[in-house]
């Protein structure tokens, strides 16, 4: 009893630390399946939850469905079949002059949540820090609270959500082991800079810290485009990337993702994810190596599509009474309901669906600091564009608080 006590309550403050847990001591549903199934209890527009409502390339499913029917249904290796790592290093190569082993320095995963997963995972012991900006996908929480170690948070401040040099600072210690970047960055859609990218390659080499860059929104930028901060002098060395199919060929629930990193790195982070899904995706592997050949214009197209998107939704946000940060890139903008009389993000994404019927998230629930946000919703705009403009004529519907 005393064993399975203490199993238990270690579990409760992992679970606590990482958000697992409601007030009540119940396994808390996350925020994006808790507003999904009140999209559709409701018969609401779901903006919550980013996934796409369209399909991705026909060739890329197409070859999925032939890999199923060639007989590509077993385990696939553990490091993911050699096509697709293949693919992922000319892929890097390709876009950003990046010199990658796909034998030994990629690893493919079940999408970049078990990345980001086993790579903290893999690299973290407790008592360890780990950098992270401010508001945070909310994986990232969970990651490094199951490792035993503490996030050190750095707040991206509305509506620029720029990165302040002091407070990057203040961020790192003696005990800094990770840094957790995000860019393009969920929630804000911010893009980082060069110059700021530069500030966290620093920073890391001074703490000799290694760099986690979760990068699955890479090719859906507008205003500013993305630069890995592996391509930063000095910083392939100490850098895990991470990126996945999902996002970028809208196939969210295929689940294939992947990272590449020095050999050392990669090889303890095989060590970690083998004992988590093994192996995943056998057919899609190879459907996504050659989606990945696809050319620029598939990309750029994307890009394109997801931007008109974006600013339907901006403008109808902003005619609608709200306070908009126009994002770089994403599936994402997130808006002020403040001027609308709503200074509560959570309460009011709970009366929105019965408001107006639409859903969206509210942003305190990615932040430590949930003051700093406390109005802010979350919509995402990866919807055709007569689901964004039904939701628009709701929102500009809706009443004052």
């Amino acid at each position: 009893m005393t064993g399975g006590g203490t199993v238990r309550g270690r579990w409760r403050d992992v679970a606590r630390q990482s958000g697992l847990l409601g007030d009540d001591g119940r396994i808390a549903v996350t925020i994006f399946a808790q507003m999904s199934a009140l999209a559709t209890a409701t018969g609401s527009v779901n903006l919550g939850q980013g996934f796409p409502d369209t399909d991705g390339p026909a060739s890329l499913l197409e070859d999925a469905v032939a890999a199923i029917r060639g007989g590509a249904n077993q385990y696939p290796p553990g490091r993911g079949v050699p096509e697709l790592r293949a693919g992922v290093a000319r892929h890097q190569k390709r876009f950003y002059g990046l010199d990658v082993d796909p034998d030994t320095e990629v690893l493919v995963t079940a999408g970049a949540t078990e990345a980001i997963a086993a790579t903290v995972l893999a690299l973290c012991s407790p008592g360890d820090e780990v950098v992270v900006l401010e508001p945070y996908y909310d994986s990232y929480a969970a990651s490094i609270a199951l490792a035993g170690a503490k996030r050190r948070t750095v707040p991206l401040r509305y509506p620029d959500y720029r990165l302040d040099a002091t407070e990057l600072a203040a961020a790192f210690s003696p005990r800094t082991r990770l840094v957790l970047l995000n860019s393009p960055h969920n929630p804000t859609g911010r893009v980082l800079t060069t110059d700021e990218l530069t500030m966290v390659a620093r920073l890391a080499v001074e703490h000799d810290a290694v760099v986690v860059s979760d990068e699955v929104y890479e090719h859906l930028t507008f205003a500013r485009p993305h630069v890995p901060i592996a391509t930063l002098p000095g910083m392939a060395q100490r850098c895990v990337t991470i990126s996945s199919a999902g996002k970028t060929f809208s196939v969210t629930g295929w689940k294939i993702g992947w990272l590449h990193g020095p050999a050392d790195l990669v090889e303890a982070i095989v060590t970690v994810k083998q004992f988590l899904t093994y192996v995943s995706g056998g057919p899609f592997q190879p459907a996504v190596a050659r989606a990945l050949e696809l050319p620029d214009e598939m990309y750029r197209d994307t890009a394109q599509r997801l931007q008109r998107g974006r600013d339907l939704l901006v403008v109808g946000l902003t005619d609608a009474g709200f306070s908009v940060s126009v994002p770089d890139g994403t599936y994402f903008v997130i808006a002020d309901a403040g001027p609308l009389g709503y200074p509560d993000a959570k309460a009011f994404c709970e009366q929105l669906p019965h408001l107006v019927g639409v859903v969206a998230i509210p942003v305190p629930v990615f932040c430590d600091d949930a003051d700093a946000a406390a109005s802010h919703v979350r919509f995402a705009f990866c919807k055709r564009p007569e689901v964004l403009s039904e939701a628009v004529a709701r929102l500009r519907r809706l009443p004052r608080g």
